[in-house]
């Protein structure tokens, strides 16, 4: 069972209060350069972000918020909600350029550096008061790596003079949650409501971000942003945000997502998007594209022909899922298996809407396709993949059929 929280709206998009869980990136262009932070927003909302973050690090940012808005309406087509993620100076930006301010569908603060004592107070106050001025949510960003250290001096004390004292290690994951409540609770007291507020409290290793998520909340109802603070890169940061993202999602906790992926130099950075997806994808909560089924391999199947068709399927599926989207409604729970021997093959082919058991090492070249868990037709020659995929275009055109106005599917 989910926990329920409060639904917090960024721009058209809802967070919380049962709403589904939302997939997050941010972009790592320089803002200041409008065309290619404009550029890669409109990638990452095309690869499935629904909501993407940018960087307003100094004035030369903040002035281009705004054309960065422009050009993702005028260039792009795109209205996916904004949100800028202030450090240090937020109070200072926002008051000097309240285009940015409008431009931006939410305000990430971050109270671990808003500023020292007095300022913090103050600092965090103004960044508050430019959103309620400019009707506007607010994400309360803790991390671990830049938590408030008078905060965390407090409970320290605190904690040496108990009769028996906990762990560091707990004491820091008390100090985060507080940070995000007393932030959450300052915030409201200011005049922001309870409904515009989204937490999170990041740390980069995987046990301790899980136990701070559950602490928190059980102590709230404000819809929670989920990931680690740096995932890492390649295999390594997939595996560990999907293991401790998983873990939340599955106990229910958990409104909006990011994988904190280090891209390879040069790399794809909708990558992020493409593991927060599958990972939705795989634990059942979403569905966004048509699943396909395809068995590993091992010595019965040394052909590498259902590989290559497996690479295919998927290739063709992604492709018309651009059109199938909106063309075709409920195509995105498509369930395809393609498989390469007798062992398990027939049986997953059965189980999918539509697959393919191909002919393993010894085995006879024949390929059984069933439909709805019914054979439907054998296949066999060179042209195995073409007459496949001929089958799974014909089965999605009679299942799915195209909405009114859509177009022809080709």
């Amino acid at each position: 069972m989910r926990r329920v929280s409060v639904r917090c709206m960024v721009g058209s998009v809802a967070v919380g209060g049962g709403a589904p869980v939302v997939v997050q990136s941010m972009t790592n262009t320089d803002t200041a350069d409008a065309a290619s932070t404009a550029a890669q927003v409109a990638a990452l909302a095309a690869s499935g972000s629904e909501i993407v973050r940018i960087t307003v690090n100094n004035r030369a940012a903040a002035a281009q918020v705004s054309e960065i808005r422009t050009r993702l309406r005028d260039d792009f087509g795109v209205s996916v909600p904004l949100v800028g993620d202030f450090h240090y100076n937020g109070h200072t930006l926002l008051r000097e350029f309240p285009d940015c301010a409008d431009a931006l569908d939410k305000f990430r603060i971050n109270p671990g550096n808003v500023g020292r004592r007095d300022r913090h107070d103050s600092n965090f106050a103004e960044i508050v008061r430019a959103a309620i001025d400019h009707g506007k949510p607010v994400r309360i960003g803790v991390n671990a790596g830049s938590l408030d250290p008078e905060l965390l001096d407090e409970l320290m004390d605190a904690n040496a003079r108990a009769d028996d004292p906990r762990g560091a290690e707990e004491v820091l994951r008390e100090a985060m949650v507080q940070s995000a409540l007393r932030s959450a609770d300052a915030a409201e007291e200011i005049g922001l409501a309870h409904d515009s507020i989204i937490l999170s409290c990041k740390a980069s290793r995987l046990s301790e971000m899980v136990a701070v998520y559950r602490d928190l909340a059980a102590r709230c109802d404000y819809p929670l942003h989920l990931g680690l603070t740096e995932a890492g890169m390649s295999t390594k940061g997939i595996v560990a945000t999907s293991a401790a993202l998983s873990v939340l999602l599955e106990g229910g906790i958990g409104d909006t997502i990011r994988a904190s992926l280090t891209p390879e130099p040069g790399g794809d950075r909708s990558l992020e998007v493409r593991v927060c997806l599958d990972i939705l994808q795989s634990l059942g909560l979403r569905s966004f594209r048509p699943e396909v089924t395809a068995c590993p391999g091992c010595g019965r199947t040394t052909s590498t022909v259902f590989q290559e068709l497996a690479q295919a399927i998927e290739a063709r599926l992604e492709e018309r899922m651009t059109a199938w989207r909106t063309e075709r409604p409920g195509v995105a729970e498509l369930k395809v298996a393609v498989m390469g021997c007798i062992v398990n093959g027939p049986g997953e082919s059965r189980a999918a809407d539509i697959g393919i058991s191909l002919p393993g090492t010894g085995e006879e070249p024949r390929a059984p396709v069933y439909v709805d868990g019914q054979k439907h037709i054998t296949l066999e020659g060179p042209n195995l993949a073409r007459d496949f995929m001929e089958l799974v275009e014909d089965y999605v055109a009679r299942r799915f059929p195209a909405t009114e106005g859509a177009g022809t599917v080709s």
